[in-house]
């Protein structure tokens, strides 16, 4: 095979790579809406096939989808793999740090943000990038925030989405001082239900935070929380 050749199923494997990279970010919103990161930090050991098909509650005839699945996502890096021996060797899924910020009971969890993101009304966009208007207005009929009180599920995801991303701050804010000094006060603006300004106050109790955001917002994460 001559270089020209070469060169030229090296760019097509490249190609294909980006077309067909959906497949890694859908495998992993199906992954937290099956609740596998969950199944495997809950069983306390790596975990086999049929082990985890019992704890998702699959039907047996379904185990091997379920591996498919795993298998795209153990090569995307979200699962990694192991050997354990049960009476014999069998692979099992262990977590990875790519998939321990997806566990829901830790305090950064980012399964709402996956969701929210790879909500239809969020990938739909992307189709429409050549339109004159708004591609998101193009692809769901209303610009975005019009079209979030025209959604309710995907309102309450994306909101879930904001405060799962915003929480990620516990693990910075506290190495921030020098951001802070001198400062008596902070306004966050837009920050709805002040996650951010409520890691920020607990890190600096000096800080007096205020968050601006709107009322009809405000009363929609609190029926949400309710």
């Amino acid at each position: 095979m001559d270089q020209e050749a070469i060169e030229s199923f090296r760019a097509q494997a490249r190609l294909y790579k980006h077309i067909f990279n959906y497949v890694s970010s859908m495998s992993l919103k199906c992954a937290v809406q099956l609740g596998i990161p969950d199944a495997i930090h809950n069983h306390g050991e790596p975990i086999t096939l049929s082990e985890l098909v019992s704890a998702l509650g699959i039907v047996p005839t379904k185990a091997s989808f379920t591996y498919r699945l795993m298998r795209v996502l153990v090569h995307a890096g979200f699962f990694a793999t192991t050997k354990v021996n049960k009476g014999e060797e069998k692979e099992a899924y262990v977590l990875t740090p790519f998939s321990k910020i997806l566990v829901k009971e830790k305090i950064n969890c980012l399964s709402p943000f996956v969701v929210g993101m790879l909500y239809p009304a969020m990938m739909m966009p992307w189709q429409f990038l050549r339109t004159k208007k708004s591609p998101f207005e193009t692809a769901n009929g209303k610009p975005f925030w019009d079209y979030m009180d025209h959604d309710p599920v995907f309102k309450a995801l994306f909101h879930d989405a904001m405060r799962s991303d915003s929480q990620m701050m516990n693990l910075v804010v506290k190495d921030c001082e020098q951001v802070f000094e001198g400062l008596n006060s902070i306004v966050d603006v837009g920050g709805g239900t002040g996650t951010i300004a409520r890691v920020i106050s607990e890190a600096y109790p000096q800080l007096k935070c205020t968050v601006l955001t709107s009322l009809t917002l405000w009363l929609t994460y609190q029926l949400l929380a309710t």
